[in-house]
């Protein structure tokens, strides 16, 4: 990771969150997944709102390893009710609870906790995330549990297609809307401006901060 480089992208994305943004200011949550304890740092040093983790133990270690020397840390990735335990030392914001057993399990280890629900959005079979349909009752259960539902969540198709993004993303604002929720947390690298004209008010970019993730990071996408 060059530093010079990634202020760099860090001030074209704010560049172009400022052009596309249609929702009041939107939060930098930097996808540290996958990358050293140093780009937590620099992610710190540089200003971001949150950093994102996928996987329990990497999050564990890495937040061990930088101490106090990062911004909140969301955990975006699909997570298993046993793992919230080990977490909650850790995480300030759970963005991928899509089930009731989640909703209850983070209500017991972490009461009060800051979360958004994630919707699937686009009916992918190996994406995390509640129906559209079943939105409405899971937030209802989280809040009626005492968590903070600060949003919803959601990820675009696998495959690029820009109608169907949009439509997604714009399906998941209007559910946010209805449910007078404020947060919205879509747009990864490669789909920002159509997440950002949606109405997305939190962004999650990785490499088009960072560059590429290090060989022994490429993981099966989990999110």
């Amino acid at each position: 990771m060059s530093e010079p480089a990634v202020v760099q992208r860090l001030a074209e994305l704010r560049q172009l969150i400022a052009r596309h943004a249609t929702r009041g200011p939107v939060a930098i949550c930097a996808v540290t997944k996958g990358f050293s304890a140093d780009v937590v740092r620099a992610a710190e040093e540089l200003g971001c709102d949150a950093v994102g983790e996928n996987y329990a133990q990497e999050a564990i270690s890495k937040i061990a390893a930088v101490g106090d020397a990062h911004p909140p840390v969301h955990f975006i990735g699909r997570l298993q009710s046993n793992k919230v335990r080990s977490l909650v030392a850790v995480v300030a914001v759970w963005q991928s609870v899509d089930r009731a057993s989640l909703v209850d399990e983070i209500a017991k280890r972490a009461p009060g906790a800051r979360i958004f629900v994630q919707v699937n959005a686009t009916d992918e079979v190996d994406k995390g995330g509640c129906a559209l349909s079943d939105t409405a009752a899971l937030v209802a259960r989280a809040q009626t549990a005492g968590l903070r539902v600060e949003g919803l969540m959601t990820v675009g198709p696998t495959e690029p297609d820009p109608d169907r993004t949009r439509s997604a993303f714009v399906a998941v604002r209007q559910m946010a809307d209805d449910l007078g929720l404020t947060g919205c947390s879509m747009g990864m690298s490669g789909d920002l401006a159509v997440a950002l004209a949606a109405g997305s008010t939190m962004v999650r970019v990785g490499t088009a901060l960072f560059g590429e993730r290090p060989a022994a990071a490429q993981k099966p996408e989990v999110i």
